[in-house]
C-alpha cells in the first residue's frame, strides 16, 4: 500500500464505516472470502488465544466494569480494542492490512465521557501480545504477566482511569465450548469471557479524582463473518447477580426473518450452561431520547429455565458512544427475580 499514511488510514476507516450500512452493524455480515472461519471443536490454546488472530477478519478485547466510590455512588467503565483486517495476514511495516480501533468510556449517573483512538498495524502503534499479555493502542493499555492480574488504563479529553483487575474465577466459554452460534444458518464466532474480575483504581473526572472498586467483565471474541447480511444490529446484556451467578444474553435483530438469541448461565463457581435460540428473551419497556433518536433504556429480560425475570434499567440513559460507528453502551441496574448490576450494549438505533 502506497501513498500518504494518514490519508490511507482515513480512507480505510471510511470504507469500513460504509460497509456497516450495507452489511449489518460494523460490516460484521460482509463477505469473508480468504479469511479463516470458526468451526466446532476448536481446542483453545492459552496463553496464545489471549493474543491476536490475524487469519480472522474481526476480533476484540472488551472490558466493562460496574464501580462505586466510598459513598456508594455508581459508575461504569469501558475499555475496548478492536482489530479488523482487510486481508488475512500481518506484516511489520506499512503494508500491514490490520486496522485497530480503541474505545474508552466512563459513565456516571449524570455524565457519559467517551474517547476513541485509531491506528493501523505493522508500525507498533497498536497491537496485542499473548505472553506476557499486552493489548495497546497509543498510550491506552491492558497488560499483565497473564490474564489472572492485569492493569488497565485509558484517557480522553474529560477523563482518565488507571485500574487493577484480579481474576476471582475461571474463564467461561460461550455456546458449544466457545463456538458461539449467531444465526440459524450457522454463522458463529469463537467467544470466551472472564466475568470474575475484581477491579480497583482511580477515575479522574472534571470534578477530581475518585477511588473506586467493583467488578469487571472481559469478553474475547474473533470471527470473520459472524452475522448474516440481514442481521443488522443487536442488544447484548451482561448481568452479575447479587447471589454470585451471572448471565450473558443477546438478541441479533434480523430485517428479513426471526431474531436470533443465545445465552450463557454462569454459576458462582464458573460452571457455564449454554442456552440456544429462543430460550432467552429481552423486551424493551421504555425508551429515552438519546442523540436524536429513541433508544430503549429499560428492558425486561427472561430466561425461564433459570427462573430469571428481571427489569434492567440504564444508570444513565445518555450513555451514547459518539464514535466512528456510534452505539449505546452503559452500566445497568437489575431488579425482579434477581438483583444486581451489569452492562448493556445496543447497536443499530
Amino acid at each position: 500500500m502506497n501513498g500518504n499514511p494518514l490519508v490511507l488510514i482515513v480512507f480505510l476507516w471510511m470504507s469500513l464505516a460504509c460497509s456497516a450500512f450495507a452489511q449489518g452493524f460494523a460490516g460484521l455480515g460482509s463477505d469473508a472470502e480468504g479469511f479463516a472461519v470458526p468451526h466446532r471443536g476448536y481446542a483453545f490454546d492459552f496463553p496464545a488465544d489471549h493474543g491476536a488472530h490475524p487469519a480472522y477478519r474481526i476480533e476484540w478485547w472488551y472490558v466493562t466494569a460496574n464501580l462505586q466510590d466510598a459513598e456508594g455512588t455508581p459508575y461504569g467503565l469501558q475499555w475496548t480494542l478492536f482489530r479488523s483486517a482487510l486481508a488475512p495476514e500481518d506484516t511489520s511495516d506499512w503494508d500491514s492490512p490490520q486496522l485497530w480501533l480503541g474505545h474508552a468510556a466512563v459513565t456516571t449517573p449524570t455524565h457519559h465521557h467517551v474517547a476513541e483512538r485509531r491506528a493501523r498495524g505493522g508500525i507498533g502503534q497498536a497491537g496485542v501480545t499473548a505472553s506476557p499479555f499486552e493489548a495497546w493502542i497509543d498510550d491506552w493499555q491492558m497488560a499483565g504477566a497473564d490474564m489472572e492480574a492485569v492493569s488497565l488504563r485509558a484517557a480522553g479529553p474529560t477523563f482518565s482511569y488507571d485500574m487493577a483487575l484480579t481474576a476471582q474465577g475461571p474463564l467461561v466459554f460461550h455456546g458449544e465450548d466457545g463456538f458461539s452460534q449467531k444465526s440459524a444458518s450457522g454463522r458463529a464466532s469463537y467467544y470466551y469471557s472472564q466475568p470474575f474480575f475484581d477491579i480497583a483504581g482511580t477515575l479522574k473526572l472534571p470534578d477530581g479524582e475518585i477511588d473506586v472498586t467493583g467488578q469487571a467483565w472481559m469478553d474475547r471474541e474473533w470471527a470473520s463473518q459472524p452475522l448474516g447480511a440481514s442481521q443488522v444490529s443487536w442488544d447484548w446484556f451482561s448481568m452479575s447477580f447479587d447471589d454470585g451467578a451471572k448471565l450473558m444474553g443477546f438478541t441479533l435483530r434480523d430485517t428479513e426473518g426471526d431474531d436470533y438469541t443465545a445465552a450463557t448461565w454462569i454459576s458462582p463457581q464458573g460452571e457455564a450452561t449454554a442456552f440456544p435460540d429462543g430460550a432467552f428473551s429481552a423486551l424493551p419497556m421504555a425508551k429515552s431520547a438519546v442523540a436524536g433518536r429513541m433508544i430503549p433504556t429499560t428492558w425486561r429480560a427472561m430466561l425461564p429455565q433459570k427462573g430469571v425475570n428481571v427489569t434492567i434499567r440504564a444508570l444513565n440513559p445518555q450513555a451514547w458512544m459518539a464514535t466512528s460507528i456510534p452505539y449505546w453502551e452503559g452500566p445497568v441496574t437489575i431488579s425482579g427475580s434477581h438483583s444486581g448490576r451489569g452492562y448493556l450494549e445496543m447497536t443499530g438505533y
